[in-house]
């Protein structure tokens, strides 16, 4: 049973469910790109109201192998977290190394109004993400994007890309070169320009932007400060957990580092390897207005993106606002909702007696 026409009715107590398959035909029946175009959008107009928000660093348990995390925000109407893991060896189980589901609620009630999936989700607004990044930072005229790291996020950054700030031209590098040609495989025939690349550095060669996004939890120097030129804007991406970065020290220390919350962001990202005290930018303050983005064409801009909670929020307030256009969730009997409030116990001895 599906919903029909739009979300259901809270008096129902039926929680709408976008399970995988329901995602997959969304995103299929929605159009990839489009999906991409209106997340970005979704983020960027959350990002211009970032004061409303709560906001926390992701609460945390890290183990020797991985973590768990929940990531909760409210903008005082709605209220969204998400539960997420990080496991990189998980691959050789034949496992995920990300997966994650969230749930959107009403602050009045408190009655959950959407549950969802948020493995694909998540990838998508994580792209969608990076894109507003380039679009808000990149120097005009960007045409040539390196993915450096071929993963399971390399696709969705790249159509994000693509749709949102027009590159076509991508040149690709993996330490696992069977990565970079599953990653060209799946977007054949998607009218853009996938050049392979035997180094990072090879990779970077004549692009003005670069986005890193590897899986590995160590202190990695992916980038080395001699492949940043002058007005390159880079997506470091895959800081996710204290301990890991991707970029050289000296990189940053000759960057404008642009972040989402910076009390995060100096625990999971690349600015943990800086002083506490040097200058970053929300990249809020630059959508807003209130504080300055890219400058000149020489100046090389650092996007420091681990992920956020209000990105979160953004995703799961736009998949609300298309379930209702494409049908496409299920009836969830998750509230128990007796027809006295007061009589939960009544709601279970009545139960029994059907039963």
């Amino acid at each position: 049973m599906l919903f029909q026409g739009s979300i259901a009715p809270s008096h129902r107590a039926l929680v709408p469910f976008v399970s995988v398959e329901n995602m997959l035909a969304l995103v299929h029946r929605h159009g990839i790109a489009l999906c991409l175009s209106e997340l970005t959008d979704y983020v960027e107009a959350d990002f211009r109201r970032w004061e409303l928000f709560d906001k926390t660093p992701r609460l945390a348990s890290h183990s020797s192998i991985g973590v768990i995390e929940l990531m909760p925000t409210s903008d005082g109407t709605d209220y969204a977290f998400k539960f997420v893991n990080g496991h990189p060896s998980n691959t050789k189980r034949g496992l995920q190394t990300v997966t994650a589901f969230g749930v959107l609620a009403s602050v009045e009630t408190g009655y959950p109004q959407l549950f969802s999936e948020m493995t694909l989700l998540t990838a998508l607004r994580t792209a969608a993400t990076s894109a507003l990044a380039t679009r808000t930072l990149a120097r005009a005229g960007a045409d040539t994007a390196a993915i450096v790291g071929n993963g399971a996020q390399s696709e969705f950054q790249i159509l994000a890309l693509a749709s949102v700030c027009g590159i076509k031209s991508f040149r690709l590098h993996d330490i696992d070169p069977q990565a970079t040609r599953r990653c060209m495989a799946n977007l054949e025939d998607m009218g853009l320009s996938l050049t392979p690349c035997a180094s990072a550095e090879e990779a970077v060669e004549g692009a003005q932007v670069v986005t890193t996004c590897t899986a590995d939890k160590r202190y990695q120097t992916i980038l080395t400060d001699n492949l940043i030129g002058a007005g390159m804007h880079v997506n470091a991406i895959g800081g996710d957990c204290p301990g890991k970065t991707e970029l050289h020290r000296d990189i940053l220390l000759r960057s404008d580092i642009f972040t989402e919350y910076t009390p995060q962001t100096r625990i999971e990202g690349d600015i943990q390897q800086l002083d506490e005290d040097h200058p970053v930018t929300e990249i809020w303050q630059v959508l807003s207005g209130a504080a300055k983005g890219r400058t000149d064409d020489r100046q090389i801009t650092v996007f420091d993106g681990v992920g956020f909670a209000v990105e979160d929020f953004s995703a799961l307030r736009w998949l609300r606002d298309r379930v209702g256009d494409h049908n496409v969730a299920e009836p969830l009997d998750l509230i128990a909702d007796p027809d006295d409030p007061r009589d939960l116990f009544g709601m279970l001895k009545r139960y029994a007696g059907r039963a």
